[in-house]
């Protein structure tokens, strides 16, 4: 005699993501028939899975229903991060001289405050180009250029020297005046402290405490960290479709976790209109806000979306589970019941998957859970013997 094994006779079976295919504790004689429905689909299904509403409320569990949607090309490229122009600053040496560093711990990655001194250059003891020489030079020719500026004006009132005489004793006295003010300002004792103009971190040493740096040579950079650019470079075949870039997914290397263009604010700056022999490939680059502890200077995994026409299935990436090169996808053939369906993938942007084979408009997926499903599976954490006839 057969018997039928029913595990939950009123359970309300109620799952997240696809709808149409709940039934209700009210009605017992439609849970039994549908029941009984499903298990007579596992007997057909050779991968018939039961997972049931209380193993799903155990872990991160949901379903999801899939159709066509616009699905376009998708250009996968290695992008590296930079920091963006206006995010960072180099402070260069303002005169040259010995670098002394005011604090020891002035290293990559210290952070700094904007308006705090970061090192001084003394010039004081060179034999060029010596800064107190220079200022007393610069004095020297201030007073003098002032003195004889005001004998011009005196002279001028009696109608003695010209016009054109004065005009140009007032030229020398503004210019040694405005050189005179810079070096007292700055460089009066033979010494001058340089301060970082914003807030941020230490991202490049360029010279080594008591180096010797020429006027005008990077010192260090000091950058934000805040807003970044992500640039990749592509091969010159993909130049007629860049201008229907419409987003782009950014994948962390080493990492599952990806992020859309959206996320971190981001958004298309510009890509290259001509190439070179020295570089052929064509530029992309995108900015977006560091919301995701990004690295400047590492690299990434980019995804660069298009417009298109086309349609395609997609499911998300982590509905997809690998299993000795093959693919599959756990689908939902009653409330309780899933098929693992082997499928065949197309291009990812990242996010979702395009399907080609295995899944077709309408179907319900599980969109999240799809791996602790397999793995309760193949533990035997599942009932064998649930939906299936004895």
């Amino acid at each position: 005699m057969k018997r039928y094994i029913i595990t939950v006779v009123f359970a309300t079976l109620t799952f997240v993501g696809c709808t149409g295919r709940h039934t209700h504790e009210t009605d017992k004689h439609a849970y039994t028939d549908e029941h009984e429905n499903y298990q007579a689909t596992a007997i057909s299904s050779s991968n018939g899975v039961v997972f049931t509403k209380e193993q799903s409320r155990k872990i991160d569990f949901a379903t999801v229903e899939v159709h066509r949607q616009p699905f376009g090309q998708i250009i996968r490229a290695t992008a590296q991060i930079q920091p963006s122009q206006g995010d960072e600053r180099i402070i260069t040496a303002k005169a040259g001289g010995t670098v002394s560093f005011l604090n020891n711990n002035l290293v990559e990655g210290k952070a700094v405050s904007a308006g705090q001194a970061l090192f001084s250059i003394d010039g004081s003891e060179m034999a060029d180009n010596n800064l107190s020489v220079r200022f007393s030079e610069a004095e020297s020719e201030y007073r003098r250029a002032k003195a004889e500026y005001e004998r011009k004006q005196e002279l001028a009132k009696e109608k003695i020297a010209s016009q054109s005489d004065l005009l140009k004793a007032q030229t020398e006295f503004t210019n040694a005046e405005a050189v005179y003010n810079n070096l007292r300002k700055n460089f009066a004792s033979g010494k001058h402290n340089v301060t970082t103009p914003i807030s941020g971190f230490i991202t490049r040493v360029f010279v080594s405490n008591g180096q010797y740096a020429e006027a005008g040579q990077s010192i260090l950079v000091v950058s934000q960290n805040r807003d970044l650019l992500i640039k990749a470079e592509l091969q010159p075949k993909y130049y007629n479709i860049l201008s229907g870039i419409t987003s782009a997914n950014i994948r962390i290397m080493n990492s599952n976790r990806t992020y859309t263009l959206e996320e971190l604010g981001g958004h298309l700056v510009s890509y290259g209109k001509s190439t070179d022999v020295g570089n052929p490939l064509i530029p992309v680059i995108f900015q977006v806000n560091n919301k995701a502890g990004l690295l400047p200077g590492s690299f990434v995994e980019l995804f660069i979306k298009t417009q298109t026409n086309a349609q395609a299935i997609t499911v998300p990436n982590e509905a997809i589970i690998e299993e000795m090169g093959n693919y599959f996808v756990y689908v939902q053939l009653a409330p309780e019941l899933f098929e693992k369906r082997i499928i065949k993938k197309g291009v990812t942007d990242g996010v979702r998957t395009e399907i080609t084979e295995g899944v077709t408009d309408g179907d319900c997926v599980i969109s999240k859970g799809a791996m602790l499903v397999k793995l309760s599976q193949a533990s035997g954490a599942l009932d064998p013997h649930a939906g299936h006839v004895h």
